[in-house]
């Protein structure tokens, strides 16, 4: 949520009082939008990355209070769970060698705070779920030692009513139930920002919708869960199921959940931000001080916190976000698809192809979303979250006749959208070395058909053929990935198996 929240009860009034803010910040949000009050552009990006710490022995390390404590750095931050820390990079311009200077940066940063945790004998590990967590690890007395967490922890549970029930269906099949979200801090992402005008949020959200199922087909590190092996990326459903308030009924009545793709192409970051009011009570109804519209009227520039504080407990996976900076409001696209990792240059490459892409995507004279129903993104990027890198994708046709035909995700990275993220690089004015560089990457994984998940997955197997116990192979697995992440090399040239002598049990 990124907000200071200080954990308290509400009473019955709580919720209609903040309802009554929440509208008044839509007012004042309009009021914005309707006066042109918005930054202009200054093609900034940004990005967060959400680490894991494990020992040598690939184990999940209940340790953030203690290596952040060591770090004391302003750019790393706690996240839900003791075993896990956020970093993010300050915001850069798109232009240049900016991604050069941007790995540059994470290198810098990670080796920082991985000697750091070593005092406490931990490591950092880039990964979108950690193979060696075990459902003892996922409980409310290791979540992270912060009101926020235990406020929304608390309040998702008494919304939902009920242990929340987590099954996935996938190589295998995981049923389990949980008393509260911890589960949900397994999953480790990327945020990758883009900050946009009112005029381009539209456009910008729409394209960044259409190609999420592209980025997690290529980008896909999440493979297994509770010593399950399930979907390619078991993010998404893990995290819509362990932040689920509805129990079956309300599920059985369409009632959205608060993890979710959407379900239409919008026209306007309003719409958004409507939509949040419209179908999604409150969890924390918290409220500022502030009017907004009394702010409007003197001519200043309202904070719109109960907005704000409301988007960050609807979790989009192409989230709107409003935001000051020098006391000039700005909107921002925040795209939430991607896992960590699994090395520095997969995650600036994965951003290469994305902000490249969105780019070239948002100018079209006619756009991708104008010729493809929105159920098809929907379920495009269901498809690649099963299948990662094998996936099948809805794309429109070529040429004259439209409609949407089925294709290999890598024949569509490969043959139409990396061309587009190509010519969107040379829009933002972005290097041709830096964009050859890491696009490349992604043409390679789409060659070798190898991503994270893939090479998880070919290892592990590998490892049981060995004569590893399941728990075994995932933590040997867990091992040899954090050797090679840190080594840096892009996961496709990764060998696939295991050089580390094992003992068998």
């Amino acid at each position: 949520m990124g907000e200071k929240v200080v954990a308290g009860r509400f009473d019955l009034s709580d919720r209609q009082h903040y309802r009554e803010k929440l509208r008044r910040c839509l007012t004042g949000l309009e009021k914005l939008l309707e006066e042109k009050r918005f930054d202009r552009p200054k093609n900034l990006m940004g990005l967060e990355i959400e680490l894991n710490l494990t020992g040598a022995d690939g184990m999940p390390r209940m340790l953030n209070a203690q290596v952040l404590e060591r770090i004391a750095s302003r750019d790393f931050q706690t996240e839900l769970a003791m075993f896990n820390l956020e970093v993010n990079i300050a915001p850069h311009r798109l232009q240049g060698r900016v991604f050069d200077q941007l790995a540059e940066e994470l290198r810098t940063s990670l080796a920082y705070a991985d000697r750091k945790a070593g005092e406490v004998d931990a490591g950092i590990v880039m990964i979108g779920i950690l193979p060696t967590l075990d459902r003892d690890d996922l409980v409310s007395s290791n979540l992270s030692a912060v009101d926020r967490y235990t406020l929304l922890n608390d309040q998702i549970v008494a919304a939902r009513g009920e242990e929340f029930t987590l099954d996935i269906d996938g190589v295998e099949r995981l049923t389990c139930t949980s008393k509260s979200i911890a589960p949900e801090a397994a999953c480790t992402s990327v945020q990758l920002h883009l900050q946009v005008t009112p005029a381009r949020f539209a456009d910008v959200w729409n394209a960044a919708q259409a190609v999420a199922a592209a980025q997690v087909a290529v980008g896909a590190n999440s493979p297994f869960l509770f010593g399950r092996e399930l979907w390619r990326e078991s993010r998404p459903p893990l995290f819509q199921q362990s932040t689920d308030t509805r129990p079956p009924e309300l599920q059985a009545q369409g009632v959205r959940p608060r993890t979710w793709f959407g379900e239409r192409w919008v026209s306007s970051a309003y719409d958004l931000f409507a939509e949040n009011l419209r179908y999604f009570p409150a969890l924390l109804p918290i409220c500022d001080d502030e009017d907004p519209l009394e702010v409007l009227d003197a001519g200043g520039t309202p904070t719109l916190a109960e907005l704000v504080l409301h988007n960050g407990t609807i979790y989009r996976w192409n989230r709107p976000v409003y935001g000051i900076a020098d006391g000039v409001p700005h909107l921002r696209v925040e795209n939430r698809v991607l896992p960590a990792g699994p090395t520095i240059t997969d995650v600036i490459a994965n951003a290469a192809f994305y902000y490249g892409l969105v780019r070239a995507l948002a100018e079209e004279s006619r756009p991708v979303w104008t010729r493809m129903p929105f159920e098809a993104a929907a379920a495009n990027f269901d498809a690649a979250c099963k299948h990662g890198i094998d996936a099948r994708l809805r794309w429109p046709r070529r040429g004259r006749y439209g409609g949407t035909t089925e294709i290999d995700a890598v024949s569509l990275v490969r043959d139409e959208l990396l061309p587009l993220a190509e010519a969107g690089l040379d829009a933002w004015g972005v290097e041709p070395a830096d964009r050859d560089l890491y696009l490349g990457v992604i043409e390679e994984r789409c060659r070798r058909r190898m991503n994270g998940a893939s090479w998880q997955a070919a290892t592990f197997h590998r490892a049981l053929e060995t004569g590893l116990t399941r728990e075994a192979a995932l933590a040997a697995t867990t091992r040899r990935y954090r050797e090679l992440m840190h080594r840096g090399d892009p996961v496709h040239t990764w060998p696939v198996g295991l050089l580390e002598p094992v003992a068998l049990g």
